[in-house]
């Protein structure tokens, strides 16, 4: 075997961490959720979202244009899909091998020394694993306000103090101000871009946040839509063994939602503490060989990144170009695959009301509740998106078509039931 599959981690500690993060994947995103006492059923408009709650929702219909989750309407490049009808065959077996040849390509991407990547079933759960294992009742999270949801939800699981910094001007994270919020926390929490504003934190900033936060704090970096962006990463900075966990996800310019495959990137012992968050699945529990060999493959099309950013930003562009024509107001910066736009009305209410023309666009947040996340569809979804809008925009708050706004439970699509 190569020396750059060779790891630093004992093969049975790397199996471990994967098995963690595996069965994480599966359960730790609606922990706090799952956790929750058995209770009749929500009804009406303000029932709550969540795995048991998505069987009793109405389906919106098949002819919906879905850009609500952020994913990719383009779907796995072609070099993945024959990676995978190459490898499906060999399925009969578990081929471990397949996950250590990705992880050594994305080391050798990245100049990362071996033990250094986790290769995991999508990066939820080895983000919850991340925040998991540095957070708790005597150790915060801090995090930027509005951002993805994920980090506060598993600060309340392990009962660990919330600390949200609102975002400074630029919408990109305050570090500065997340630094003086807490004198010792357990981790920071940036994305970047972040979800839901798609705006950038300049490198230099967490390069700052690095060099000047308490000792014994890790810096946990987001960039699950970094590939959409011209940021610099700073997987360079695990690379220099600092104090800090890079997640990364196929699912976004990759187009892998649903095959689901991701990374964590940290020094080995950071790596190593995700298994004493949830003890060690049944079986290996690691990523398919399909998913890994589609991963692989979308690492080494060279062509697959630049050309998926320039189509995304074309429309992404078109887009704001009409949204800011017909002078509506949108969060300037977005360097990802959606933007926000301001509806002024309670975004839940206008979700509802793009549902009844078949559009299903994402959802708000409660430091920004009259602004809605809008992911890039292809052009055709995107002008039918245009259309929908001004219709919804040009009726009055809480109606619907001249009728009093009503809309039974829809489940619409979102990255954070993703499983």
């Amino acid at each position: 075997m190569s020396s750059s599959v060779n790891t630093s981690v004992s093969r049975r500690s790397f199996m471990r961490i994967l098995g963690a993060a595996s069965a994480a994947a599966t359960s730790f995103p609606a922990l706090a959720a799952v956790q929750q006492p058995a209770a009749a059923p929500a009804q009406g408009p303000g029932a709550a979202r969540g795995f048991g709650s998505m069987g009793m929702a109405r389906h919106i219909s098949a002819d919906t244009v879905i850009i609500s989750s952020n994913e990719n309407p383009l779907g796995p490049a072609q070099s993945a899909l024959s990676a995978i009808t190459e490898t499906a065959p060999l399925g009969g077996r578990y081929h471990q091998e397949e996950t250590m040849k990705t992880v050594a390509v994305f080391n050798d991407l990245f100049g990362l020394k071996p033990g250094y990547v986790a290769l995991t079933p999508g990066s939820g759960g080895p983000l919850d694993l991340a925040l998991m294992s540095n957070i708790g009742p005597d150790k915060p999270l801090v995090y930027g306000d509005p951002s993805y949801e994920q980090g506060f939800r598993a600060a309340e699981t392990m009962k660990a103090p919330k600390v949200p910094v609102p975002l400074n001007a630029a919408f990109a994270h305050d570090v500065k101000a997340m630094v003086k919020a807490h004198p010792s926390p357990g981790a920071y929490y940036i994305v970047n871009p972040n979800n839901p504003t798609g705006t950038i934190t300049p490198r230099e900033d967490i390069l700052w946040l690095l060099a000047n936060k308490p000792a014994g704090s890790v810096v946990i970096v987001d960039e699950a839509y970094h590939h959409f962006s011209d940021q610099d990463s700073v997987i360079d900075q695990v690379a220099a063994d600092k104090d800090i966990i890079v997640l990364r996800t196929f699912s976004k310019i990759y187009g892998m939602a649903g095959l689901r495959a991701g990374v964590a990137i940290a020094r080995p012992e950071l790596l190593a503490k995700f298994s004493t968050v949830a003890p060690a699945a049944r079986s290996l529990a690691s990523i398919s060989i399909t998913s890994s060999a589609a991963a692989r493959a979308s690492l080494q099309d060279k062509d697959l990144v630049p050309l998926r950013r320039k189509i995304n930003a074309d429309i992404r562009a078109e887009t704001l170009e009409f949204l800011h024509k017909h002078n509506y107001k949108v969060v300037p910066g977005s360097q990802a695959n959606f933007f926000m736009v301001d509806v002024k009305r309670p975004g839940r209410e206008f979700q509802a009301a793009m549902i009844k023309e078949n559009i299903a666009i994402g959802r708000s947040w409660p430091a920004m509740p009259n602004y809605v996340r809008v992911t890039v569809g292809t052009k055709p979804e995107m002008a039918k998106f245009q259309t929908a809008f001004v219709k919804c925009m040009d009726t009055a708050p809480g109606t619907a078509n001249g009728a009093s706004l009503y809309m039974p439970e829809y489940h619409v699509p979102s990255e954070l039931y993703r499983g």
